[in-house]
């Protein structure tokens, strides 16, 4: 049986991609590693894994490449994903930071394994998430 080594790619659709880049680059931080400015941004999300910004309807038409296709894609709606946080003093440090840029927290969980989560809102409405390990069996 073949298997899975995890999840490579993260992938959002937002309404203004320079506003959604502003966010991720300027306060959270993210180092940008492709984009041609119109259609998409990625991101490396330490070392590890990539997030995507897509530009909301920008991917409805298949993109030819020199070394192939890739079919057209699309989302609508907020979405939800999580940012692993090394340790409590990292997650006191990125409240913080995100205090001083006015994110507002919106939720915060400790969870019965020991991990913590700490929620926010990026400029288009997707639950961004920052948790602590504990908070799964395999984190």
């Amino acid at each position: 049986m073949p298997t899975l080594d995890g999840v490579l790619e993260t992938c959002l659709y937002v309404d203004d991609l320079d506003r959604a880049a502003r966010f991720y680059e300027q306060v959270l931080t993210l180092p940008r590693i492709a984009g041609d400015g119109e259609r998409f941004r990625a991101y490396d999300v330490g070392g590890r894994s990539v997030l995507l910004l897509f530009r909301r309807g920008g991917t409805l038409e298949t993109v030819v490449l020199p070394g192939g296709t890739i079919p057209p894609h699309d989302g609508h709606g907020p979405a939800h994903f999580a940012f692993a946080v090394g340790d409590e003093a990292e997650m006191v440090a990125w409240e913080r930071r995100l205090g001083e840029h006015g994110v507002v927290v919106e939720g915060r969980t400790a969870w019965p394994r020991g991990g913590r989560s700490l929620y926010v809102r990026d400029p288009d409405g997707h639950l961004v998430e920052f948790a602590t390990p504990g908070l799964w069996s395999t984190y």
